[in-house]
């Protein structure tokens, strides 16, 4: 298996006999071993013996003439807050320790049903909660484009683990970039659906009104297979035609502290898609700017985070990442009213974002203002805050908006976030389609 190599035509040479799901998963496996040899940390658990088991089944359905999906008979790797029958959900945390689940989460069901293999649980930042995916517990994943800087987070294991050809697509999660960040960073392509399109029922939550599960895989077309599988929906996804594209551009809010390489890879690839027929369409979206005023006693993350961890914090607290349950902490302190507040402050935003947005055919912004910082830059509190904040700024608009999002890379840890509001996820990989194919 060529470690770059996409579902279609993975599922091509399976379909022509060229290859086995046993032989694809065994590459992978071995890519794990070389990985972990190397002092990897993508994954927190590999099930060797059960993927084989799986991958076997593949081969002996395909035989038979049962193909499930594309997906049937592909590694794919899990993020560790989704339930799997028999393993234990850590959710990258020491605070969580009970039985194995004896159900899989709906997505993990669903992925499963449609023949994938699950090869194994993904490392994260704990409990999903920051951008930049450092674990204290378990190790931090490092971008494969560069062993001093890290992967992106919270799904920074998934990211490696495709990134590295360790698995054909990731299942991971997204409440304020947790796909697109970590896709950016690793080179990938992410795509974070609408949120509710995709179950969350057998995930630890982190923020119930903005978490979204979705892939992070190479190409936009293995994302909308994946998003088929995870929705069951099947959207058209069919890639549009560039030429009369209304991109809208805004320099409000999601420019502020960008990077100069950051700058630089959107500017040529926005004139490179005007140069190719598509209209850029600038224009301003100042209210953007109230957002930090609007979140800055923790926002809807860390009133329901505080709600699930309140009785574990008081427990096992000692045994988070003090970083972590510091900003769930701040969630004690929101009143109801706060809260309430914060739900309209969201609603009004939401209206203005559909009255401006309401000729576009997507919204393109960098997924990240800066590239991939290095894991010594961010060892005091300070620093890993401000990265962190920064990090997570521009991907995090779009949870807020309740809308939906890809990422397409564009070269050194830089990417590309092709957005729509809410429901628009068909038109979003439309669109993301068109441009991949441009670029």
């Amino acid at each position: 298996m060529d470690h770059t190599s996409t579902i279609a035509a993975l599922a091509a040479e399976l379909a022509a006999g060229r290859t086995s799901s046993v032989a694809l998963t065994e590459a992978a496996l071995a890519r794990i071993a070389r990985h972990q040899q190397a002092g990897g940390t993508a994954f927190m658990q590999v099930d060797a013996e059960g993927a084989l088991a799986a991958a076997r089944a593949a081969d002996q359905a395909r035989v038979a003439g049962l193909v499930a999906s594309p997906l049937a008979g592909l590694p794919v790797s899990i993020k560790d807050l989704f339930d799997v029958r028999g393993q234990v959900t850590h959710s990258g945390s020491k605070a969580l320790t009970g039985a194995p689940a004896t159900a899989d989460a709906t997505a993990v069901a669903r992925l499963r049903a449609a023949g994938a293999v699950l090869i194994g649980r993904t490392n994260m930042s704990e409990f999903a909660f920051s951008g930049l995916g450092l674990n204290p517990h378990y190790g931090t994943p490092r971008t494969p484009l560069d062993p001093e800087r890290i992967a992106g987070g919270s799904t920074s294991g998934g990211a490696v683990s495709v990134a590295e050809g360790m698995a054909v697509a990731a299942l991971g999660t997204d409440t304020g970039g947790s796909i697109r960040i970590p896709s950016a960073f690793c080179g990938l392509t992410g795509f974070k659906p609408t949120a509710r399109r995709v179950p969350l029922d057998g995930a630890v939550p982190l923020s119930t009104s903005l978490d979204s599960a979705g892939p992070l895989a190479r190409s936009v077309a293995c994302c909308a297979a994946v998003d088929a599988v995870l929705s069951g929906e099947t959207l058209d996804t069919r890639p549009a035609t560039l030429a009369g594209l209304r991109l809208y551009v805004t320099r409000d809010f999601v420019f502020d502290g960008v990077d100069d390489d950051v700058a630089k890879a959107f500017d040529a690839t926005v004139a490179k898609l005007s140069s190719l027929g598509a209209q850029i369409v600038p224009f301003d979206f100042a209210a953007l700017r109230k957002l930090p005023e609007i979140n800055a006693a923790g926002g809807l993350t860390a009133a329901e985070a505080w709600t699930w961890h309140r009785t574990l914090l008081a427990e096992r607290g000692d045994q988070y990442d003090p970083r972590v349950a510091m900003r769930i902490r701040r969630g004690e302190k929101l009143s109801a009213t706060d809260y309430i507040e914060l739900l309209a402050a969201r609603r009004a935003m939401q209206a203005e974002a559909a009255y401006l947005l309401r000729d576009a055919d997507a919204w393109l912004m960098p997924s990240v203002a800066i590239r991939p910082p290095r894991v010594d830059a961010l060892q005091t509190d300070e620093a890993f805050f401000a990265t962190n904040g920064l990090v997570l700024r521009n991907a995090s608009v779009i949870n807020f908006l309740d809308g939906c999002a890809a990422s397409l890379p564009l070269g050194q840890g830089i990417g590309l976030g092709v957005c729509g509001l809410h429901g628009q996820d068909a038109r979003v990989l439309q669109v993301a389609g068109a441009i991949e194919a441009a670029l």
